[in-house]
């Protein structure tokens, strides 16, 4: 397993000397550092959403506080969950007792993210995970150290099932994902579309990483229903709406509706193919001021602008290293308290995280542009609708959590 340490320089020759004077209280560091564990998928079908991006955006939030607090250093490690609960169980152990790692943040993926909540909550290590879906990792799974920070998948279908209703798509077929996340997503959907009149006459599974979607899509073509509704993410979502512009399907009256979808998404497809769709997003790098300096900094080091879940976790890191920063240590409940009370409020988004672990916030539903409207290689997008966080979120007792019974 690829395992790498980013340490900017300055501290790495700094540990060969003594400690300096501002560091002298580091018994309340542990190891006498601080220690950010990225946990993503660097190889498999999300590694184009996650992946390096992940690693480049907690960076940039070490890169804010110098490289250190108090004097102590912060460390940054990283590793390949490979799509697996027992590879990221097994890892986040290892980094827990060997490394003291302070904080796993990415994961991704529904199942693995849920088991490594587990295992470290046991540990009492946070994990503020910016890339699953699942409303159960502050549901009827939380813990205390469990945060979920960027979405849900309440949150990523509500904006877009409802919109696609609103328009006239009354009757959906789903193309999921065969596993904890697609079937988490497809529900989440269809709680909105029955609520609203509409009906889901059925659906499919597809297995992760599947690349032949013509029987899948034939199956949806053979409904009839108005809507296809996409609950997959990647590598999968780029290759269902490829081939379904093959196949005709929208030309043949039926609509596609990606209930995931991300910017890296639309560039990868390019304006002509993903034009007009709408889909949900926590961040899009020209809204705001604070949004596009984020973007700004982030493509200087990968020549791309962030899509949500490494804005997220750019957020998700400074975030917590400013709660560690406020306490003065990483002490696991006071950083966790800390937390708490904090107002959140950065180039990604604004907000508090409840008493449930969910980082509440604004939604948007977003649109791809028309090539024509388009300026510049990343501008992609335009806002047609903010969704409040109490709206796209659910409230806490509906999340099942057992800290807030």
């Amino acid at each position: 397993m690829k395992i790498r340490s980013i340490v900017p320089a300055v501290i790495t020759a700094g540990l060969a000397l003594p400690l300096a004077a501002g560091a002298a209280d580091n018994a309340k560091f542990s190891k006498n550092e601080i220690v950010i564990g990225v946990l993503t998928d660097m190889s498999g079908p999300y590694a184009s959403l996650t992946g390096e991006g992940d690693v480049a955006a907690a960076q940039l939030a070490i890169d804010e506080f110098g490289g250190k607090i108090n004097g102590v250093p912060i460390k940054l490690v990283s590793a390949d969950h490979q799509q697996k609960a027992d590879v990221s169980s097994a890892k986040a152990r290892e980094w827990i007792d060997k490394d003291g790692v302070d904080m796993i943040t990415a994961l991704g993926q529904s199942a693995l993210g849920l088991a490594v909540q587990a295992v470290a909550s046991d540990k009492k290590v946070i994990t503020m995970n910016t890339g699953a879906g699942s409303p159960d990792l502050t549901g009827s799974q939380c813990t205390k150290y469990g945060i979920h920070y960027s979405w849900n998948n309440h949150a990523v279908a509500v904006g877009t099932a409802s919109a696609v209703v609103e328009g006239g798509g009354k009757t959906w077929f789903f193309l999921a994902a065969d596993y904890t996340f697609g079937k988490s997503l497809q529900d989440q959907a269809t709680k909105v579309i029955e609520s609203m009149g509409g009906k889901v006459l059925g659906g499919v599974r597809a297995p992760l990483g599947t690349s032949d979607y013509s029987s899948f899509l034939l199956q949806a073509q053979g409904s009839k229903a108005q809507v296809i509704g996409l609950a997959n993410a990647g590598a999968d979502t780029l290759n269902s709406l490829k081939q379904a512009n093959e196949f005709g399907i929208v030309k043949g009256g039926q609509k596609v509706a990606a209930l995931l979808m991300f910017i890296t998404d639309v560039h990868s497809l390019g304006l002509p193919v993903a034009q007009g769709l709408q889909f949900t997003t926590a961040y899009y790098w020209d809204r705001t001021d604070a949004s596009r300096d984020l973007g700004k900094r982030f493509y200087e080091k990968r020549k791309s602008m962030p899509n949500m879940d490494q804005a997220g976790t750019y957020s998700a890191v400074r975030t917590y290293l400013k709660a560690v920063q406020a306490v003065g240590t990483d002490n696991s409940d006071a950083v966790r308290a800390q937390l708490g009370k904090m107002e959140i409020d950065d180039g990604f988004s604004k907000g508090r995280i409840r008493a449930d672990g969910l980082f509440q916030h604004d939604m948007y539903l977003v649109e791809a542009k028309k090539p024509s409207e388009s300026k510049s290689e990343w501008d992609l997008l335009k806002v047609n609708k903010t969704i409040p966080a109490n709206v796209a979120y659910q409230s806490l007792k509906d999340g099942g959590c057992k800290l807030v019974q």
